[in-house]
């Protein structure tokens, strides 16, 4: 589906904001701190900030927002977004390495709020994490965080409360570094999110009821006749045999779609087109985070070479790209040279195809280039999965044909994930550099996890090299996280002395997500770290969705085989896959360590870890 043809359900609903909010009364949403001009090397001293980008730039020592409700326009309609200074995305914070920052947050909420500053390395105290961390922000009160800003590169802001980020309760944040450098002639921040008409709560409950409402992309006869030409009718019965038994459909990609998402680039939908301008022969740095709240965004600029420099705001030894797929959460720093006065589509794509946001790159407004069409939608098929073929199906049984004490070696048709014949193996193991992950044994609960996890991955395999799925056949370079190289050694090289395995399960048709099988008001005990201890995080995938796993206060370094290992706040993870992470545990506190998906999060994939 197009962004040009939203389905009835989103008009409806826009059309109801509009008459009830009044559309004249409502001034648009977009962020005056997005300005075309973007930031130079002159302009993006902190000197100069207020004079060039008024009240939508904050920085200096001690700061003043406030959360309100207020009408705007968004993508058109009539809405009312959470603003954070009378902006929604809320003002670019642009703060400075080895400063000291008060952050002073009035709520004038009718309900409890918060902000939570992803990737920040603070006391826990100050991470913002309403019941973790602090009791929240109170209607009509004001919390002060206050912290040493001890690190610099891009990150983002957000609520911690509820379905809050939802509403629009986000924005940027530049920490520069001591000396200044921006490290290109000009740079732009571009913040990608999704928004709905419809209220969060609803969205949630909405799947509650159906886990597939939103996936307007179903399958056709068109599709199985196809299928069966390529593959031939007895594997395509036998795969829908899988799939029926599994209660899941290959086109969930996505929970929430662009049925009712519309998608937003610095608070702009497509139609409205921003515009990052530049000059000829300068270098650009996009500084680019994935503030949506469902969406993973393929990013890609048709035409121009990314040169990607920082991932999560750390930085690493530069690679040349042509795509990014970006999941939730996460940030890139890439370098362009833009070629003479071209223009260029910046141009965001939904991982489901579902729909797309695009701005444009250019020495003038006004202007634009192509828009590419949405790709076909892909499918999880066996490779997707993490599965060579057919065979790894063979033997599957539903979980309900077990009882609960009698050991499994299939779960609810994912049996046997290691479906590889002999020869696939072996040439995968010729082509993988060797991981640590690799020669560690993955351990599953004995009833494999509960009701809270319809599906186990028996063998997961190390998909570090994988694009992901949609993104297979590309002709071009897509980013890979085994591509990813710290830019420089970390303070600390000791090996772990403490292991910790997690599991991340779910049961889709019911709408339960978790770690280990149990959502998070089911967990008596948090993951414990011991304080000064060096340890491996096992991450196992055992649900068919990607998931973006972010840890609170400490980073977790990447074992893709590279050295340095890179620096991540939040990993995603593939079906069927497992990765391994080495922290360590130098912040004491209790922190939040969940799935970035809003409403993966709130339905239980969160867990509090302690380090004591």
């Amino acid at each position: 589906m197009s962004n040009s043809k939203q389905n009835y359900r989103r008009n409806f609903i826009k059309n109801a904001v509009f008459t009830a909010g009044g559309l004249a009364l409502a001034s648009p949403t977009s962020a005056p701190w997005a300005k075309s001009q973007g930031y130079t090397r002159q302009t993006a001293n902190h000197n100069n900030l207020s004079m060039n980008f008024g009240d939508s730039v904050v920085t200096g020592e001690v700061i003043d927002l406030t959360i309100a409700k207020q009408a705007k326009r968004i993508a058109g309609a009539a809405s009312r977004p959470i603003t954070l200074n009378g902006i929604s995305p809320g003002p670019l914070l642009r703060l400075r390495e080895g400063q000291n920052v008060t952050i002073n947050v009035t709520n004038q909420l009718k309900v409890s709020s918060s902000i939570h500053w992803h990737g920040f390395i603070l006391p826990y105290t100050m991470d913002g994490v309403p019941g973790v961390a602090f009791p929240g922000i109170a209607p009509n009160s004001t919390f002060s965080y206050q912290f040493n800003v001890e690190q610099n590169g891009t990150y983002w802001y957000h609520s911690h409360s509820g379905l809050q980020e939802q509403l629009g309760h986000l924005g940027p944040v530049i920490i520069d570094p001591k000396d200044g450098d921006i490290g290109a002639d000009r740079e732009h921040v571009i913040l990608l999110s999704d928004w709905t008409f419809e209220d969060p709560h609803d969205v949630f409950r909405h799947l509650k009821v159906a886990e597939g409402y939103y996936n307007y992309q179903q399958r056709t006869i068109r599709d199985t006749v196809n299928e069966i030409k390529k593959q031939g009718l007895m594997s395509t019965l036998k795969e829908r045999a899988m799939w029926a038994e599994m209660r899941m459909n290959p086109r969930d990609i996505l929970d929430v779609t662009g049925s009712t998402y519309t998608y937003l680039m610095n608070g702009r939908d497509a139609s409205t087109n921003w515009t990052a301008l530049y000059k000829p022969n300068e270098s650009v740095r996009l500084r680019l985070i994935n503030g949506s709240a469902m969406t993973y965004f393929d990013f890609r600029i048709p035409g121009l070479e990314m040169v990607v420099v920082a991932a999560d705001g750390q930085p690493i030894k530069p690679v040349t790209v042509e795509e990014i797929r970006i999941a939730v959460a996460e940030t890139y720093d890439v370098i362009v040279r833009p070629k003479g006065a071209k223009n260029y589509t910046l141009y965001a794509e939904s991982m489901d195809r579902s729909g797309y946001v695009r701005g444009t790159l250019s020495t003038e407004l006004g202007a634009q280039a192509p828009v590419p069409e949405l790709r076909k939608m892909p499918e999880r098929g066996m490779a997707a999965m993490g599965m060579a073929d057919m065979s790894s199906m063979d033997g599957m049984s539903n979980m309900d044909d077990h009882s609960p004490t009698k050991p499994m070696n299939t779960h609810s048709g994912m049996s046997n994930m290691d479906g590889m014949d002999d020869s696939e193996s072996m040439d995968m193991s010729s082509s993988k550099k060797s991981l640590p992950i690799d020669n560690i044994d993955i351990k599953h609960d004995a009833s494999g996890h509960g009701v809270g996890a319809s599906m186990i991955a028996n063998n997961p395999t190390s998909r570090l090299d994988e694009p992901g799925i949609g993104l297979e056949d590309v002709q071009h370079k897509v980013l890979l996280y085994s591509d990813l190289v710290g830019a420089a050694p970390w303070p600390d090289e000791r090996e772990p002395t403490q292991t910790i395995e997690l599991h991340l399960t779910g049961n889709m048709e019911r709408y339960m997500w978790s770690f280990d099988g149990l959502k998070f008001s089911e967990v008596k005990d948090p993951v414990n770290f011991k304080y000064g201890e060096r340890i491996r995080l096992i991450l196992v995938n055992d649900s068919m969705m990607d998931h973006p796993i972010h840890l609170h206060g400490m980073w977790m370094e990447l074992e893709n085989g590279n050295y340095p290992p890179p620096r991540k706040h939040t990993i995603s993870l593939k079906p069927s896959e497992k990765v391994s992470l080495l922290i360590s545990a130098d912040a004491p506190g209790n922190w939040a360590f969940h799935c970035h998906l809003l409403y993966h999060m709130d339905a239980g994939m969160f867990r509090i870890v302690s380090v004591s």
